[in-house]
């Protein structure tokens, strides 16, 4: 890899870490901190999470429909500038309204920031036939988790939770200078990249469908951990130290996670690959039920950092493949079907813990649901097993 494509690579991990390690997910280890000063609802605190969840669908939806493929890199940059915005203003009112609204527009921002970032690194990395690279981008979200856990205890004991989003937005201030320097779009090779894409064994577009369902699937269940494990830590009687441990935990895992399963995907298949993160998922959701401990809480909270972003890394670079001309379209489509199941997971989680007063009944349910998404992915690992040439002339547009 060429200096000019590294620092075209980090640009993109640093996007990512500014809108969604920090401006998506900052608020799970930063919502404590707020309740304990200001004593908001934990109903307050869920509204809060479903604002940020409806502007992510949003966004995605509005990504995915919008023609972007001319203006790439500016919509990219006023989605980081409005992501950046939001998170700093978080940090400057105390009415529940405007954080809704912030949280809002922060979970559109991410959206955009997500679709655009992936298909504009994408691309090139397919036109340089370097997509195992792919890994070392998505990387960005678990390093921006990774980060936040780190920051925050500090930003809280010197300036309080309102210092603290603060002290994250300058931080994505100083990485958003570096992306406008490095993250810049710019026209594909075509011959290249149709080269790369026939030798490329995936499955024809009309499977698509089926890796949709499953990705939607992905994001009802997943969102149910990602939501609650700090809760349940919390709540564990024989857990030691800060609950957020767990959230560093999942965000350190998160980060060679996306490298490791692109490695897999070259040997095995990218969809024998999501079939087996899936269900390795299904096992560290379900596994607090099963050993409610100390142990049991970081063994699951590795289970779930190491595949989660995997598994999105898996299926967006697969979608891309399978539909090369549509990059920013077709991962708009995947994006949106997730954030429907992240809107729908954590009310249903919340019904059924507040009904049997554990969270036992939406582990299992969220295991399930992860697995049986893994299950409708089986068919697709047939197409691997060789070369797909219908790939290079059909168009997503067909479906």
């Amino acid at each position: 890899m060429t200096k000019h494509s590294f620092l075209f690579l980090i640009g993109g991990i640093l996007s990512l870490i500014i809108a969604m390690g920090i401006g998506r997910f900052a608020y799970t280890p930063i919502l404590p901190i707020m309740q304990n000063d200001l004593s908001f609802s934990d109903a307050i605190a869920g509204y809060l999470a479903t604002s940020n969840y409806a502007g992510y669908l949003l966004g995605a939806i509005l990504a995915g429909v919008i023609p972007l493929r001319q203006h790439r890199t500016l919509s990219l940059r006023l989605s980081l500038t409005i992501s950046i915005l939001t998170t700093a203003c978080m940090g400057l009112s105390h009415s529940y309204l405007i954080w809704y609204v912030l949280r809002f527009l922060s979970g559109i921002a991410s959206a955009f920031v997500f679709v655009l970032a992936s298909s504009i690194v994408l691309d090139k990395l397919a036109a340089r036939d370097q997509t195992n690279w792919s890994g070392f981008f998505y990387g960005g979200v678990g390093l921006g988790i990774f980060f936040t856990g780190l920051i925050i205890p500090g930003l809280n004991q010197s300036f309080k939770w309102e210092g603290a989003w603060i002290g994250l937005a300058v931080a994505s201030v100083i990485f958003a200078f570096l992306v406008w320097i490095w993250l810049k779009d710019a026209p594909l090779i075509r011959g290249r990249k149709i080269k790369q894409e026939i030798s490329t064994q995936v499955p024809p577009v009309k499977w698509l469908p089926w890796l949709i369902a499953a990705y939607g699937l992905e994001g009802l269940g997943y969102i149910v951990t990602g939501t609650f494990i700090v809760s349940i830590a919390e709540k564990t009687s024989n857990f030691s130290g800060d609950a957020t441990f767990v959230w560093m935990v999942v965000g350190l895992a998160a980060v060679p996670s996306c490298i490791t399963w692109s490695s897999l995907a070259k040997k095995w298949g990218y969809v024998k690959s999501l079939v087996f993160a899936m269900t390795i998922q299904s096992v560290g959701i379900a596994m607090p039920v099963f050993w409610m401990s100390q142990t049991g809480l970081v063994i699951s909270a590795l289970l779930f950092g190491a595949t989660f972003m995997g598994i999105t890394t898996l299926a967006t670079t697969l979608a891309r493949q399978m539909s090369p001309s549509n990059s920013s379209r077709i991962i708009g489509h995947l994006t949106a079907i997730y954030a429907v199941g992240q809107m729908i997971g954590p009310t249903i989680a919340g019904i059924l813990s507040s009904f049997t007063r554990d969270y036992n009944a939406a582990l299992i349910g969220a295991a399930s649901v992860v697995l049986i998404g893994a299950c409708l992915l089986l068919k697709g690992i047939q197409f691997e097993k060789k070369p797909n040439i219908e790939n290079a002339p059909m168009n997503y547009k067909k479906l």
